[in-house]
C-alpha cells in the first residue's frame, strides 16, 4: 500500500497521506478513534472532572452549536431544500460512522419531524460505560441543524431511547424558546444555589458546634475544695444562656456534694440587665432548696445599681469584693481554714 490512497464509497471520498498522518473526509481533515475504548475514557473523563450533570450540558451543547454550523451551511445552498439536505446529511453522517438516522414526518410549515437513531456512536459508547441513560450529544446535534436549517430555533423530547432496550431512539424536534444558553445560565444558577446551601449548612454545623463549645465553656463548675464550688459568670446572659446555667448549675451541684457555691460576678458584661441580676438571685434561692450556701464575690458598682433598681433581694446572701475572700468564709463556716 503506497502513503497515499483515494477511495470512493457511495458517492463520498475518503482519502489517507500517511506521510502527514491525515484522514481526509470530503476534502477536510478528520480522525477515527475506537469508541468502544477510546472516545469512551475521553466521556468518561470529562464526566469524571466535570461532575455527571456538568458534563452531560458541555455535550448537549456543544452538539447544538455543531449542528447549527452544519445547518446553517446547508441552508445557503439554494437548490437544496430541507429535506434533501437532511438526506445528504445523515447518508454522509452514517458514511463516518455515526449510526443510522432516518427522519420522518418532517413538516416545513411547522418545522417539526422525528428523528430516528440507531445504532449510533453516542450509544456504543453508552453501552461501553453501562449507562442506563442516553447521552444528549445527537439529540441536540440534530436539534442545532435543524434549528440552521429552518432558520428558527429548534428544541427535541426524547420519547424512546435505543438504551432502554429499543430498537432505536426516536427524537421529537419541534420550535420553542429553550436554547442551550438558557440551560447553561439554568446549571450555573443551580449549583450557585447549591454551594450557597452548603455553605449554609457548614455555618450552621459551625455555630452549632460553638454554642456546644460556650456551653461548654461558659460558666463552668469549679471545684476548689471539698465541698466548695465556684462558677464564675462570664459576658452576657439572655434568656437561653441563664437557663442553661442555672440547669447545669443545679444539675451538678450534688454530684460534687457542695455546701457552698461561690458565684464569681467579676466577669460579668459591663452592661448587667436586670435579667441578669434576677438570673443571680434564681440561682440563689434554686441553690438553697438543695441544701447549698450562695456566696456572691466581685459585685461591681454597676451591678450593685441595677440590682437596688431591680428590687432584688440578695440579703440572705453572703456577699464578698473578692473570689478569696469568698474561698475563705466558705471554710470558716465549715470550721476549717487554708494554711
Amino acid at each position: 500500500m503506497g502513503t497515499n490512497s483515494n477511495i470512493n464509497v457511495a458517492g463520498l471520498d475518503f482519502a489517507w497521506n500517511l506521510e502527514q498522518g491525515q484522514f481526509i473526509f470530503e476534502g477536510q481533515d478528520a480522525v477515527l478513534f475506537w469508541i468502544s475504548t477510546a472516545m469512551r475514557e475521553f466521556f468518561d473523563t470529562i464526566e469524571e472532572i466535570s461532575g455527571e450533570e456538568a458534563s452531560s450540558l458541555v455535550f448537549e451543547t456543544t452538539g447544538f452549536r455543531q449542528g447549527l454550523v452544519v445547518g446553517e451551511y446547508f441552508e445557503k445552498i439554494k437548490d437544496v431544500s430541507v429535506s434533501q439536505a437532511a438526506e445528504l446529511i445523515t447518508n454522509t453522517y452514517a458514511s463516518a460512522g455515526w449510526g443510522r438516522t432516518s427522519i420522518h414526518h418532517l413538516d416545513f410549515e411547522s418545522k417539526t419531524l422525528t428523528a430516528h437513531l440507531q445504532d449510533s456512536w453516542e450509544h456504543k459508547i453508552n453501552v461501553a460505560q453501562g449507562k442506563i441513560q442516553g447521552g444528549k450529544f445527537l439529540a441536540a446535534h440534530y436539534a442545532g441543524i435543524f434549528s440552521g436549517l429552518f432558520g428558527t430555533n429548534i428544541w427535541y423530547k426524547v420519547v424512546q431511547q435505543q438504551l432502554e432496550g429499543h430498537e432505536y431512539s426516536i427524537i421529537e424536534y419541534f420550535p420553542s424558546d429553550v436554547t442551550v444558553s438558557d440551560n447553561i445560565h439554568e446549571l450555573a444558577r443551580k449549583k450557585e444555589s447549591e454551594q450557597i446551601v452548603h455553605l449554609e449548612a457548614l455555618v450552621e454545623d459551625k455555630i452549632r458546634e460553638l454554642k456546644e463549645l460556650i456551653k461548654e465553656l461558659s460558666s463552668p463548675i469549679i471545684p476548689v475544695l471539698e465541698g466548695v464550688v465556684v462558677v464564675p459568670l462570664l459576658g452576657k446572659y439572655d434568656e437561653e444562656r441563664s437557663e442553661e446555667l442555672l440547669i447545669k448549675t443545679l444539675s451538678n451541684l450534688p454530684s460534687h456534694k457542695a455546701n457552698y457555691l461561690i458565684l464569681d460576678l467579676t466577669g460579668l458584661n459591663k452592661e448587667i440587665s436586670q435579667h441578669t441580676a434576677s438570673l443571680i438571685e434564681k440561682i440563689g434561692l434554686a441553690a438553697t432548696l438543695i441544701g447549698t450556701k450562695t456566696i456572691l464575690v466581685g459585685i461591681s458598682g454597676e451591678l450593685s445599681q441595677v440590682i437596688i433598681q431591680a428590687d432584688i433581694d440578695l440579703t440572705k446572701i453572703d456577699c464578698f469584693q473578692t473570689l478569696q475572700h469568698g474561698i475563705h468564709y466558705a471554710l470558716a463556716q465549715s470550721g476549717r481554714r487554708i494554711i
